[in-house]
């Protein structure tokens, strides 16, 4: 029989890992009664029963290795979530937040080390270049109240790489000259090796990623792929002489684009994250903090209190001079000073680094005090990071708008899910378009025959089901309808109007031809029977690897009722999956569609290009590779826009488009009483 080890700290793994999370579970609901952020909860909660409190249990390997990996989680969430469109255009801004978030601190500590402290030049410069680092440790809290998108934020998550570099940098230059790397041959083999693996890791990961995500539809597949591709980019930076850290964020940032916030496949990072690695993080990094230097000698406290003043002045001054250059707002600046204050990662790097260096005279590079004041000044930067972020980013999503574009009436998509090869295909793509505002605004359509037989009608729930799930794992509910009825035309146009549907995706394989489908029966009593948006799509890749979307656009079609609904529903499939929207249209065309564009989706970025008729479209051939989407705008017979040359659409498509995405879309016309549905 088995009896429990009651000696402290207690290391058997079950007890371990059970104190852990009822840690993660219970001390979110302790700290939020008394308004204290969760990241800092975390952190206490380490610091309470780690060695320094009451020594429930020891940092050891485990500690070390969920930490890691939790600490590449924050890097790698941070470029995953950076908006690629704000970030091109806050790039300016964001290199000038890094270079001041790194150059006004260093420079600061360093006087303040040489004239205060007492240190060394070698050792002020070190220790300097902690105070610019920092970890975004406070993000977190910008992803759970909807503001990561915002500009501020994208500011401050590209000037982390930035700063990080430069300190990393910094680190491994003090660190070769002591271990014997000052002759000229060590630099120039640094430097070619992090140019080497930058330039594999930017070359290999986004390609590998596409091919992957095209071959398995699979998400805990796709899942188990993105954590190799993270630890291995981590593992080559460590090779190449850098922190792991760095290639965590720019795997990130490489894999930003085919992982777009719809996709099932973000939630499930985002939960593994958030649920574990990250809270695993932050109580390890609490059981590093030892309180009792507060209460030691004079040197220690001084030296805590005067590493703290110098790292939270330099990053408030480098916000207050970024604000003030661009103009930006008080909330704007305070965000970006929130989430560039914590200090954890790259600062606890370099202090480990550094007081493991022992000099030619038996002393460390970092003495013992800088280490303690190392500790308590992650405590206290992580606690201001978090106060500040949190009161700023509840402001932000106060005054932000709702939504990137206004609410078209109740918006109902339909989806009907004959095919399971097509079922993924179209969730996706209506979770890319829908209106985020709208709830319950997705509908999924299984139609069963009267003569079907009974596997028939299980392949139809299954179909839902399937549906269900993908849009459940990506936090959407989505409406079952199973329907009998005599064929699929009666059944899609009986539930449009019973169900008031306001779009309509109809999915076709992605072998399928697109002319055979538009010239056939069930097509032409779905326009001649609907007054509702039609979308008639042939997805030959997976939605989240789609590259160029191109919308060729007919003449006039600013006249007709749908016309805000289409352009809306292609604004949020651009920002969804951060691609640019290629319009082809003409002038008259482009002078309504490009203000609409930049009022309603200012962060999408769109081109917009002459194109006098539909006779053009065979030259957009060379621009729309196999990974691009062809969008078609059309129209229905006795439209306003409609023009004798769409009876050719069907042929042209079929023949000229074989290798692209295609949707032809049918805009919402008026009803017989001349009413749109709107």
């Amino acid at each position: 029989m088995k009896w429990i080890d009651l000696s402290l700290p207690i290391t058997d793994p079950t007890w371990i890992f059970l104190i852990v999370l009822l840690i993660i579970l219970f001390a979110p609901l302790l700290f939020n009664r008394l308004r204290i952020p969760n990241i800092i909860g975390m952190i206490l909660a380490g610091v309470l029963i780690g060695e320094h409190g009451l020594n429930l249990l020891a940092r050891d390997s485990s500690f070390e290795l969920f930490g890691n990996v939790g600490l590449y989680y924050i890097m790698f969430l941070a470029g995953l979530e950076i908006n690629m469109s704000d970030f091109k255009r806050n790039r300016r801004k964001a290199a000038v937040l890094g270079l001041l978030a790194f150059l006004i601190p260093i420079s600061i500590g360093f006087i303040v080390n040489t004239t205060l402290l007492k240190y060394s030049v070698v050792t002020s410069i070190l220790l300097a270049s902690m105070y610019a680092s920092y970890t975004l440790i406070s993000y977190p809290i910008v992803l759970r109240l909807g503001v990561s998108r915002q500009r501020s934020v994208s500011i401050a998550v590209g000037a982390t790489a930035v700063t990080d570099t430069l300190t990393l940098l910094v680190l491994a230059v003090i660190s070769g000259i002591y271990q014997g790397g000052t002759g000229q041959m060590y630099w120039i083999g640094l430097a070619i090796k992090v140019v080497l693996t930058g330039a594999l890791i930017m070359y290999a990961v986004p390609r590998i990623a596409r091919w992957f995500f095209r071959k398995y539809e699979d998400t805990i597949m796709q899942f188990i792929f993105v954590m190799v591709l993270l630890f291995a980019s981590a593992g080559l930076m460590e090779i190449a002489g850098l922190e792991g850290i760095l290639g965590a964020f720019l795997a990130g940032i490489l894999l930003n684009r085919l992982i777009p916030n719809i996709s099932p496949l973000k939630n499930h990072i985002e939960f593994v994250g958030n649920a574990l690695f990250i809270p695993f993080f932050l109580i390890g990094v609490g059981m590093l903090i030892d309180l009792r230097v507060i209460f030691g000698h004079g040197d220690a406290l001084k030296v805590a209190a005067v590493m703290t003043a110098t790292a939270i002045t330099g990053k408030w001054l480098a916000s207050f001079v970024t604000q003030k250059s661009f103009r930006m707002s008080r909330t704007e600046r305070r965000l970006m000073f929130g989430l560039s204050t914590s200090q954890a990662a790259a600062t606890l790097a370099a202090a480990l680094i550094g007081h493991g260096i022992i000099l030619p005279d038996g002393s460390r590079l970092l003495s013992d005090d800088v280490l303690n004041g190392t500790i308590l000044l992650i405590l206290v930067t992580c606690i201001v990071s978090s106060l500040t972020t949190q009161s700023a980013a509840r402001k932000t999503a106060v005054e932000q708008p709702a939504d990137n574009a206004s609410d078209s009436g109740q918006e109902k998509i339909l989806i009907p899910v004959a095919n399971p090869d097509t079922v993924r295909d179209m969730v996706c793509f209506s979770l890319a378009i829908r209106n985020p505002n709208i709830k319950d605004n997705v509908h999924a359509l299984s139609i069963i025959y009267d003569s079907d037989n009974p596997q028939a009608v299980s392949t139809g729930a299954r179909n839902l089901e399937t549906a269900a799930k993908i849009a459940a794992s990506a936090h959407v509910d989505l409406k079952k309808i199973s329907r009998y009825d005599i064929n699929i035309a009666s059944g899609i146009i009986h539930t449009v109007k019973e169900q008031n549907i306001t779009s309509l995706i109809v999915g076709l394989r992605r072998d399928s031809d697109i002319k055979s489908y538009i010239i056939g029966n069930l097509a032409t009593n779905l326009l001649r029977s609907l007054c509702c948006e039609i979308m008639v799509t042939r997805l030959t890749v997976p939605v989240n690897t789609l590259g160029r979307i191109i919308i060729a656009v007919p003449p006039k079609a600013e006249y007709e009722p749908g016309f805000r609904k289409w352009v809306e529903h292609f604004g949020r499939l651009g920002n969804s999956l951060e691609r640019r929207l290629d319009f082809f249209a003409t002038d008259s065309t482009i002078s309504v569609l490009q203000p609409l564009m930049m009022e309603e989706f200012k962060s999408t970025e769109a081109s917009f290009q002459s194109m006098e008729s539909f006779d053009s479209l065979p030259s957009l051939i060379s621009k729309a590779g196999s990974d691009s989407l062809l969008a078609v705008i059309s129209a229905r017979q006795g439209s306003i826009s409609y023009d004798s040359s769409f009876e050719r659409l069907p042929k042209m498509l079929g023949k000229d488009f074989t290798e692209s995405s295609l949707i032809l879309l049918y805009p919402e016309k008026y009803d017989e009483s001349g009413h749109s549905l709107n």
